[in-house]
């Protein structure tokens, strides 16, 4: 039997699943590795680590297809092709002859060069930004985390202009490794990724010369963009028992939009894990966003006919989405694990007009305010914790509803559905609040792993397992779908009330005046 390989590369854990050529998962791995927090704000990976993880999960992963004992060199074979989807944003640089990092990868989530966003957007280069990659100023990105890394790395900046190191993200980390490392490794990045680095151009779907100058970042630094689906090279032998084929390569929101076969425009995802991250395919057009949503690359297929068909998204992202319920648990106390909040919230019919605003480290799209602190009210003495965990999951709803109009105005579709996954999906009154909230069903699919799978697909779809798009969505099955159950008139009420709530949370945050720069 002939399987697909996913190397899912997560922020706190490096996976491995095989699936069989009807989506389903053969075999799965997982180790988790160290994060490192070394100043305020700062967060660290050891890519190293990293590489290290991920070679051992994909071994492990590839033993289990076989008997018990059973070598790679044997089960490699029927591996058709690898896909690769991770983290999105880190940033890795390395010597190109030594094979190891110049310094810690900087991750995603690192706030170091906030200030640096800010001059920029003092010398008003955030339009041009925007114009450029779809995307806004901000640190999340990773074009000033290389920046940085050049300028405080002794001797980067030169050797970086020589062609003597590397950046990458983490997709491109893992190829060059996978592909030899300083034995001839290939120094690629797909499309997906690309975009997240605010450097790529989204209509030439190359590095932008303006934005290169503008952050000082020599090209001869920058890896090939590559398709998202596309034969890229081959495994070196010795890792993996045979070269195994590397077919598929995407950013996690982008591999699970991928998985759920969302491949007509207006088709659109949410992730529901810590925060929630909302994907529209928009089409082969990038839709530039009028309410403050991100503009990115889905995906970009294989070459035909001397073109690539790119799928471009709208992405909205939700910061606070498990984190609430998580507060419920560790900071309200009202519940004992997050497994409880659905019954807890159950108990009671509604909220009693209570609304809570999540909004502890501000708010995220489309309001995009820094400053809003989180709120709870409309509390009265009858309110009590079954209101407050009601209202916490219906703030979820409530803030991917936000993200979900916003979707609808940019790209002028009526959205039909949404597809869900992450782990509270799995959370069935949450889900029926989101359809509530919506005014259109929420469908659920039976196959969880749906970013793993998304990287399998692309894979497959370059090697030949699946001929088309056509095939893929065939397989994608519906394990509930949620209907919505709330009048027009009620919900329309219910999310002008949220606003009001939104209203009273919004620029909050004051600076201490002992702190402020003057």
């Amino acid at each position: 039997m002939s399987y697909l390989l996913a190397l899912d590369q997560g922020t706190t854990s490096s996976r491995a699943i095989a699936f069989d050529a009807e989506g389903r998962v053969a075999a799965i791995a997982q180790r988790e590795f160290t994060q490192h927090f070394p100043q305020p704000g700062w967060v660290e990976h050891d890519a190293r680590e990293i590489w290290d993880t991920q070679l051992a999960v994909a071994r492990e992963c590839l033993l289990k297809l076989g008997s018990a004992d059973a070598e790679l060199a044997a089960i490699a074979p029927n591996i058709a092709a690898i896909g690769i989807t991770n983290q999105r944003e880190t940033t890795v640089l390395w010597d190109r002859a030594t094979g190891q990092p110049v310094a810690p990868a900087i991750v995603w989530q690192d706030r170091r060069t906030t200030a640096r966003c800010e001059a920029l957007r003092r010398q008003g280069q955030a339009a041009l930004i925007q114009r450029r990659t779809g995307l806004v100023l901000d640190a999340y990105f990773s074009a000033t985390k290389l920046e940085w890394l050049l300028d405080h790395v002794p001797g980067a900046r030169r050797r970086a202009e020589a062609g003597e190191l590397a950046f990458g993200t983490v997709d491109s980390w893992l190829i060059w490794n996978l592909t030899g490392g300083p034995r001839g490794g290939l120094h690629v990045t797909d499309a997906s990724n690309a975009a997240r680095t605010m450097l790529l151009n989204l209509q030439t779907l190359d590095w932008d010369p303006a934005l290169l100058r503008l952050f000082n970042i020599p090209r001869a630094v920058l890896p090939r963009v590559a398709p998202s689906s596309g034969v890229i090279g081959e495994t070196a032998p010795a890792l993996l028992g045979a070269p195994i084929r590397i077919a598929g390569v995407a950013g996690d929101q982008q591999a699970a939009t991928f998985g759920h076969g969302c491949f007509a425009p207006g088709m659109a995802k949410n992730t529901y894990g810590t925060g929630c991250f909302m994907l529209m395919n928009t089409g082969h057009a990038a839709v530039p966003s009028h309410n403050r949503l991100l503009t990115t690359v889905g995906w970009q297929g294989p070459a035909s006919a001397g073109a690539r068909r790119t799928a471009y998204c709208l992405e909205g992202s939700v910061f606070m989405a498990g984190a609430t319920v998580q507060w419920l648990r560790d900071g309200l106390q009202i519940i004992r694990s997050a497994a409880e909040v659905e019954a807890l919230a159950a108990s009671v019919p509604d909220t009693g007009d209570v609304f809570l605003v999540p909004a502890f480290a501000g708010l995220g799209a489309p309001d995009w305010d820094g400053r809003a602190r989180a709120a709870l009210v409309g509390m009265t003495r009858g309110t009590g914790r079954a209101h407050i965990a009601r209202a916490a999951l219906e703030a979820i709803a409530l803030q991917s509803a936000d993200v979900f109009a916003a979707m609808s105005r940019d790209a002028g579709l009526a959205l039909q559905e949404l597809r869900v996954d992450g782990g509270a999906s799995r959370n069935d009154l949450l889900m029926q609040l989101q359809a509530d909230c919506l005014g259109v069903p929420v469908v659920r699919p039976r196959t969880a792993e749906t970013t793993a799978l998304g990287a399998a697909y692309l894979a497959g779809l370059a090697v030949g397992v699946w001929p088309d798009g056509g095939a893929i969505a065939a397989q994608w099955q519906a394990e509930r779908r949620f209907t919505p159950r709330l009048p027009d008139a009620a919900r329309r009420a219910r999310l002008d009330r949220w606003r009001e709530a939104v209203a009273r949370a919004r620029d909050w945050a004051r600076e201490d005046p002992g702190t402020a720069a003057g």
